[in-house]
């Protein structure tokens, strides 16, 4: 089928382009004036009806930064996720000592931030959960984009719970619905931070006994990402190219009777009010790798794994 443009449109066009021609040759055009004005009015002037864009600037790096969102997209909402966990621990690190902004020539790619487009707000409750925006980060030295679509979701915490029985460590897994990837998961218990307090053991300790009914100590819980190298954050990425979600992973170990241990088997928990369908499953540790994909389960088996093999783990005691 042939695409067929209304006359009017194709004369608005034309004259965006030839604004555009006019004002590239002009000493300090003002991208942000041509962006909107210029191309409302050429609009306007032909009749064809314009929406505004609401937008506001932050500084980032000693530079203003427009940030705006997609039509219609009220400028409250614009400032929420401007002002959201999620958009502000992002920001603290593509400018920080290991963000992308501040990268040197001796370590890496010159980059620049130009805008920032918010496209979808998700509320949980009276504050924002997720921000979805799109961050045009150019490569100074090509003048290339690099791919900055972000599902901003903040930080999370997962628990690789180990429980000793008879001689044999089993390990307590979730089964989960997830609407995303459209099947059950069996995955380590795991939570999101609600705030940016970063409590990782108190959110850890609150999930497991949300999860699987378990109360432990936060003091029995041992930070796994803590011994990964300082560079790499000291977290877990489970997707650095589409999201900003960072996973701290923890090890909790103890001693279970059998009885015990059965009891756990197919318990349903979660909190029904959050939309949360989990039943608690046990299963042998040494058959965990093949039992699940979850991410946050097979990067804690890799750590848990070298660091008993470098010794590195504190011994566990007798409960």
């Amino acid at each position: 089928m042939a695409l067929r443009l209304r006359p009017a449109l194709i004369v608005a066009c034309v004259e965006i382009a030839r604004t555009y021609s006019q004002h590239q040759k002009l000493a300090g055009f003002d991208r942000k004036f041509f962006s909107t004005t210029r191309i409302r009015a050429a609009m306007s002037s032909q009749g064809i009806p314009t929406v505004d864009v609401a937008s506001v600037e932050i500084e980032v790096l000693g530079r203003r930064v427009s940030v705006a969102g997609i039509s219609a997209m009220p400028e409250s909402v614009v400032s929420a996720a401007v002002e959201s966990i999620p958009f502000q621990r992002w920001l603290k690190t593509i400018t920080g000592p290991a963000g992308i902004l501040s990268l040197s020539d001796e370590r890496g790619t010159r980059c620049s931030l130009q805008g920032i487009t918010i496209q979808s707000v998700d509320m949980f409750g009276k504050r924002v959960g997720f921000v979805k925006f799109k961050a045009d980060v150019v490569d100074e030295k090509t003048g290339a984009k690099l791919p900055g679509v972000v599902f901003g979701r903040g930080g999370a915490v997962a628990v690789l719970m180990l429980l000793e029985c008879a001689g044999e460590k089993h390990v307590v897994l979730t089964e989960q619905a997830r609407v995303p990837v459209g099947r059950v998961i069996l995955e380590l218990p795991a939570g999101m931070l609600d705030d940016d307090a970063g409590d990782f053991v108190g959110t850890a300790a609150r999930e497991i006994e949300e999860e699987t009914g378990i109360h432990i100590k936060t003091s029995d819980l041992i930070d796994l990402t803590a011994l990964l190298d300082k560079e790499t954050g000291q977290k877990m990425f489970p997707s650095p190219g589409g999201s900003d979600e960072e996973i701290t992973l923890l090890l909790y170990r103890g001693h279970i009777n059998p009885e015990a241990l059965s009891a756990l088997q197919g318990q349903e928990q979660g909190l029904v009010e959050h939309g949360e369908l989990i039943k608690v499953h046990v299963a042998p540790y040494r058959k965990l790798w093949r039992y699940t994909a979850d991410a946050k389960a097979l990067a804690a088996i890799a750590i848990y794994e070298m660091a008993t093999k470098e010794g590195i783990l504190p011994e566990l005691s007798s409960l």
